[in-house]
């Protein structure tokens, strides 16, 4: 059972605040209780955002047909210098995805006794499509080209599903025919949803608790992953001339990339959140790092990011210049989705499709610390720069070992995260708080009873049946309590942030209600450590 909660008797919202506004102030920094206001909330940035404002489905996706027609317009006759130039770009890009899946291949055989990724990975492609294990996969994904060529399925092998991606692309051109688009197929507990961004058709069939609009976020993130590879005016100029194109020839050995980016989107609330998680960092520490990256920098640098685990220790950035979380998510799901990396220093286009989608950046990738997952990414305009960005690389070190600083990034590197316990709600599970105003979020450790993968996914479907409730196109919420069988959750939405809570199924409605300022207060008290409020640039 589910409400939204309107009862008078538990009240959300006092003069607007938190607080009352006897004790509002109207420095943010004065008082440990925060406001709702956009730019008042716990880990708002307190000079300059680092990403672009990114919201809802609407906002990831708004403009996006009249965008991509004006930048098709102006690159409907690249010289031929550029066409060269994007041909080299892609032509390294594709020799190094070769290289990353033969050097695990590798890895992985020398291994006996071990069953590699790369084995794991070829089970799924090689799966019979008519058994019915295939089935009942939860989520399939297709993508195929408006010609109905195949190019990516994430269970089965594209030749074997040819046929039904060919019944799927007459099923858009029959709709079309009739100046109609077919957004989605509801049918026993199933969800249908199409994503047409030509030259490509991208299709999910899902049996989960997403809504239309966020399997079709997911659907939009493959897009942009591909686009990452290739570029939108390399996309393009292929299919302009061949539109059957089999656009698998020059994606062979990114299906790993793909696969992760699924593999991701399942269990990480980043790509819910359109948001990118800090790790957990004192802030003395974070600025000794965020200065070691912006005193080491080059005239074709444009961003300077640091990761561990899937999140982000610092980034600089060019001024002026702001990240998309979206390119983030992708840039992560690069590293995670290959240990090659970890051999020595890379030199790879790529391409940052909500940044620029028509052309390449050149990024250095290196490990700091082979033992740890700590990853350092430069990002140049240049591609012949590569001596150069590795030289900002080790002056990076040099700054990061000269205090100890390296040292001591690598012991906090022991704990990621945090426990729930340390916000002292007894009830409390798990949350997740996103400051809409810097684009970052946090949320614990998962811990009892969400240990098994099967059960952190169940928990990760809830947030977001809460989220696309909340986010409903046509009846938005700003709060609901929902009650279940096994935990009882709330979900709270204003300017400032989004507030996702978890409790145990013994909690009561006034009790969670009374959890959030007692929470709001913790992640004030903790925002120095747990998000980037002042953000440097070069």
């Amino acid at each position: 059972m589910e409400a939204d909660v309107h009862n008078k008797k538990t009240p959300w919202e006092i003069n607007g605040s938190l607080a009352p506004a006897e004790l509002q102030r109207n420095n943010r920094s004065e008082s440990p209780t925060p406001g709702l206001v956009e730019g008042t909330e716990p880990g708002a940035r307190q000079d300059s955002a680092m990403f672009v404002h990114t919201r809802s489905y609407e906002d990831l996706t708004g403009g996006e047909e009249e965008k991509r027609r004006q930048e098709s317009d102006e690159t409907d006759s690249p010289g031929q210098s550029q066409m060269e130039e994007i041909s080299k770009d892609f032509s390294e890009l594709s020799t190094q995805l070769n290289r990353v899946v033969m050097d695990e291949e590798i890895r992985d055989g020398e291994v006996e006794g071990t069953v590699s990724c790369r084995d794991s990975a070829l089970s799924d492609k090689e799966e019979d499509v008519t058994s019915e294990s295939w089935r009942q996969h939860r989520k399939h994904v297709f993508v195929f080209s408006e010609a109905g060529k195949p190019i990516y399925s994430r269970y089965g092998t594209e030749e074997a599903l040819s046929t039904t991606m060919g019944v799927m692309v007459a099923l858009v051109s029959v709709i079309e025919a009739g100046k109609n688009v077919i957004k989605s197929i509801h049918a026993e507990g199933y969800k249908v949803v199409f994503i047409r961004r030509s030259p490509l058709v991208l299709v999910a069939v899902a049996r989960t608790r997403q809504s239309e609009q966020e399997v079709a976020k997911e659907l939009l993130y493959i897009y942009y992953q591909i686009i990452s590879l290739l570029t939108l005016t390399q996309l393009n100029r292929i299919f302009e001339q061949k539109t059957n194109y089999d656009l698998r020839r020059l994606l062979s050995g990114s299906e790993r990339i793909t696969d992760n980016l699924l593999n991701l989107m399942d269990r990480d609330p980043s790509f819910l959140m359109c948001a990118v998680r800090c790790l957990p960092l004192s802030a003395s520490l974070r600025d000794l790092i965020s200065g070691a990256l912006q005193q080491a920098k080059d005239k074709s640098l444009v961003f300077s990011i640091l990761i561990a685990q899937n999140q982000l220790v610092t980034l600089v950035r060019k001024k002026d210049q702001f990240l998309h979380p979206v390119d983030l998510h992708l840039l992560f799901n690069l590293i995670s989705a290959s240990s090659s990396f970890r051999e020595g220093e890379v030199w790879t286009p790529i391409c940052l499709p909500k940044f620029n989608s028509n052309g390449f950046f050149h990024t250095h990738i290196s490990y700091l610390d082979q033992a740890s997952s700590l990853c350092l990414m430069l990002i140049s305009t240049e591609s012949e720069h590569f001596f150069t960005i590795s030289n900002c690389k080790r002056k990076v070190l040099e700054r990061l070992n000269k205090r100890n600083t390296f040292q001591t990034l690598l012991d906090g590197l022991q704990t990621p995260s945090y426990c729930v316990s340390q916000v002292g709600i007894s009830d409390l599970r798990h949350f997740i708080y996103k400051s809409r105003s810097s684009g970052l979020f946090t949320s614990p450790e998962v811990e009892h009873p969400y240990v098994t993968q099967e059960e952190q996914e169940r928990l990760l479907e809830l947030y977001q049946h809460l989220y696309s409730r909340i986010h409903n196109s046509s009846r938005p919420l700003k709060y609901i309590y929902y009650v279940g069988q096994r935990e009882n959750l709330l979900a709270w939405v204003t300017s400032g942030f989004e507030l996702y809570m978890c409790f145990s199924p013994m909690g009561t409605k006034t009790g969670a209600v009374n959890a959030i300022t007692k929470l709001m207060k913790w992640i004030r008290k903790e925002e120095e450590r747990l998000f980037i409020l002042n953000p440097l640039t070069y």
